[in-house]
């Protein structure tokens, strides 16, 4: 029954995109049905990439997962929204907690930020590549459920409607921001960041309820690097192309929160075993930094 609720809630993505080209509804309805559309496009994912995951194995299908849940964040940076999407994908730099504040006015400290940008992305096709070769040979993947063109064909489409719905909640953000009244910093390191990655940890989520935590943590982790050393480096990169540049400039607070993200999240991992009470840990503490944005505001 669930799986079919799921199936038929996919028809709310292109409803979104209707009622956004012809009825021009008021934006907070417009955030709210274009978020409740991601839901479902999420599960898709997480089916998929499952079944991709069938014949490649985990370490392969959580980098599939992951690359396919970041897209949105690299597709609406090119269409123009670099300024929020740069203050959400970096708050996904670990599966719980950091954000990112750059300051666009600081054309040197932008130019600066070019070489680490650079070195981060060179990192990661060593990464990428060292993984792939490193796939893990005491896996013994079922019998496929869907073929591999299948998965990847709704991989996809999903992707694709993830990246045509999360456009539509962006642009429909600022008023519902202020309806909300809720500040641009706290919008850029909650909201969009916790929507933008419904995709891959939704997915994720589908998976560990089904008991294969290893690929779950896989592709909590690969979104993890892949948003550090690809995402976040390549908005960097595809800023200079407009007035304003990024930069890979700090708060107290944001460099505090990445820490802790890290620390935490090491601590989860350290014996390869979950626990119900460190997934509350990290709740707790994601929590805690949200409350902390909520009140710092745009300060």
């Amino acid at each position: 029954m669930a799986r079919r609720l799921l199936w038929a809630s996919l028809a709310l993505a292109p409803v979104t995109w209707i009622v956004d080209a012809v009825a021009h509804p008021g934006k907070t309805a417009l955030f709210v049905l274009s978020a409740l559309s991601l839901i479902p496009l999420a599960w898709l994912i997480g089916e998929a990439t499952e079944h991709a995951g069938e014949h490649v194995g985990a370490r392969i299908g959580g980098l599939l997962n992951a690359s396919f849940g970041n897209a949105p964040e690299v597709i609406i940076a090119l269409i123009g929204q670099l300024g929020l999407v740069a203050a959400a994908v970096l708050l996904l730099l670990i599966p719980s907690i950091p954000g990112f504040h750059g300051d666009p006015n600081r054309h040197s400290l932008a130019l600066i930020s070019i070489i680490p940008a650079v070195a981060l992305l060179a990192l990661y096709l060593v990464v990428t590549v060292l993984g792939i070769r490193r796939r893990e040979h005491d896996e013994s993947p079922g019998d496929p459920g869907w073929s591999m063109r299948t998965s990847l064909v709704a991989l996809g489409l999903a992707t694709a409607g993830t990246a045509v719905t999360s456009e539509i909640l962006v642009h429909s953000l600022q008023d519902f921001a202020k309806a909300a009244g809720l500040s641009q910093f706290f919008i850029a390191f909650v909201i969009v960041a916790v929507v933008g990655n419904a995709a891959e940890h939704g997915g994720a989520v589908v998976i560990a309820n089904r008991g294969k935590m290893k690929l779950a943590t896989q592709i909590a982790i690969t979104s993890s690097a892949q948003v550090g050393l690809f995402v976040i480096p390549v908005v960097l990169l595809l800023s200079f192309a407009f007035a304003h540049p990024l930069t890979l400039a700090f708060r107290p607070v944001e460099l505090i929160a990445m820490g802790a993200a890290a620390v935490f999240v090491g601590f989860v991992i350290r014996d390869g075993r979950s626990r119900r009470w460190e997934g509350v840990m990290l709740i707790a503490i994601y929590a805690a930094l949200a409350f902390v944005a909520f009140q710092l505001g745009d300060r």
